[in-house]
This record gives structure tokens, C-alpha cells and sequence, in this order.
């Protein structure tokens, strides 16, 4: 089905084809050929296809590893709104990913991605607000917006400020519920403070 819809041009079909391919989803696995239906669609202005390329590029999956031309890509989608490329873009200025490190842009995108609902960038920024500004209450409500979508760092950061009054009220039993639901999860700190507050 894909197959059909990739040859009449269809670019989600394109990026979806490059996604089987990738992960031998009932076809054989073949990272060139991912990159190549990949690159195709995002050619075709496809945003998902382009911060695929990007993956692509950063990690040499199926193409030579290339961080300057993973940074052209995922800034291409970013552009276009896609809050896991406008996360990603943060993270590339931040660490020196593909560009020269610029924590200005780094915000920037951060701010993007969190404000279209990223929970990944919303934890980013949570953790920027709350250990290099130190702006508890802008922390807290970030980590809580990240919460809310069930990301397990987020519940754990939520739960410390809860446990410590990190721009809330202290509130224990909330701090426990938090902490049991990311280490539910699998979060090693999270039930290392639960087991804290059975004591």
C-alpha cells in the first residue's frame, strides 16, 4: 500500500516507506533505501521526512554520519512547526551539533518546541529555568506541562518540588503520587525517593 502511494508521489507514503524500511516493518530492513525514501519525501517539502533525514544524518543510518547536514535538516522542519525538529535545533545549539553553540538559539527553540507542546523540550526547559535561572515558578510549570503528558523525568522533577517546595507549596502526598508514577516507569531516583516517603 505504501509502496503504491510512494510511487504516485504521496509524500507521507514516501516517509512512511523509509519508515518500514528503517525498521524492517514487513519489508526487509534497508537503511539506504530509508534514507533514500526519506529523502525523497522531505525533497517534497514533507516535514516528518525531514527530521527523519536529520536522524539520519546524525547517527550514519544509511548515509555517511554528517552532523552539518542533520543540523540543514532539522532546521528545515523546524521552520515548518514540527516541535521534534524545533526540540532537536535546541539541542544542536546547545551541545555544538552540525553549528557553533548559541544557548540563545538553543532557548529560542526550546521555547518553540515547548510552546507547540513538546514534552521532551518543556522538561529542557524546566531544568534550564530551574538550575541556571533560578526561576522556581517558571520551572514548575514547565515540569508540570511535561508531567501532564505522562513524560517520567518530568513526573520525577514535578514530585522533587512538591517534596522540597521548589515553586509550589510543599505538598507530600502529591510528591509521592509523582514519584510512584515515574517510577512505575522505570525512573531508578523516583523510587528511591518513594522509598523515602514510605519510611
Amino acid at each position: 500500500f505504501y509502496l503504491e502511494s510512494a510511487e504516485g508521489g504521496n509524500s507521507d507514503a514516501l516517509n512512511n516507506l523509509g519508515y518500514c524500511y528503517q525498521n524492517g516493518i514487513g519489508i526487509e530492513k534497508d537503511e539506504k533505501k530509508a534514507f533514500e525514501w526519506y529523502l525523497k519525501a522531505g525533497n517534497d517539502g514533507n516535514l516528518y521526512a525531514q527530521y527523519n533525514i536529520g536522524i539520519c544524518y546524525q547517527n550514519g543510518i544509511g548515509v555517511k554520519k554528517d552532523n552539518e547536514k542533520a543540523f540543514e535538516w532539522y532546521f528545515k522542519s523546524a521552520e515548518r512547526g514540527y516541535s521534534s525538529a524545533q526540540n532537536t535545533l535546541g539541542n544542536c545549539y546547545q551541545n555544538e551539533i552540525g553549528i557553533e553553540k548559541d544557548l540563545g538559539e538553543a532557548t529560542f527553540w526550546y521555547n518553540k518546541a515547548a510552546e507547540n507542546g513538546n514534552k521532551f523540550a518543556q522538561y529542557t526547559l524546566g531544568k534550564w529555568y530551574h538550575e541556571v535561572m533560578y526561576d522556581e515558578i517558571k520551572a514548575f510549570e514547565l515540569y508540570q506541562k511535561s508531567a501532564e503528558q505522562e513524560y517520567k523525568d518530568a513526573e520525577f522533577q514535578l514530585g522533587c518540588c512538591y517534596d522540597y517546595g521548589i515553586g509550589t507549596v510543599i505538598n507530600q502526598g502529591k510528591a509521592f503520587k509523582l514519584y510512584k508514577m515515574a517510577a512505575e516507569k522505570g525512573h531508578a531516583s523516583a523510587q528511591n525517593n518513594l522509598g523515602f516517603l514510605y519510611k
